[in-house]
């Protein structure tokens, strides 16, 4: 990018509407009572922070290019100094040959990265209930 863009660029608590996308990703990946029992952990998850180019690899996610839609989008938001909500997780080995899934924020994971692979990422963060 050839202009500098504001590295701080994250709401201190996920949108409300995230939730529920991140609830119907789970629930396409998993069993649905699996899937509402994560996002009711997700929604009492304290935030920690991870830097985008570990979350980009831990989850086997590839990098969405600075041109995808919603990564364009979100990169405008940075711009006009809006904030990004934060990255949904879940950590656990309920899907196959994947230890961290990102239920909701893949593309402002890939925003993230192109502003700065270290970025730090405020994140909810659950683990695979047993």
């Amino acid at each position: 990018m050839s202009a500098p863009i504001n590295t701080e660029h994250w709401q201190s608590e996920p949108d409300a509407h995230d939730f529920p996308s991140a609830k119907t990703y789970l629930s396409l990946i998993a069993e649905p009572s699996l899937a509402e029992k994560l996002m009711k952990l997700l929604e009492d998850a304290p935030t920690s922070t991870y830097e985008a180019k570990d979350l980009l690899r831990a989850s086997r996610l590839p990098l969405l290019e600075e041109t995808n839609k919603h990564v364009a989008s979100d990169l405008d938001k940075v711009k006009r100094g809006d904030k990004l909500s934060p990255i949904l997780l879940v950590r656990g080995h309920f899907v196959k040959d994947r230890d961290l899934v990102v239920a909701d924020g893949y593309h402002r994971i890939c925003a993230s990265y192109w502003l700065n692979e270290n970025s730090l990422i405020p994140c909810r963060i659950v683990d695979v209930p047993n």
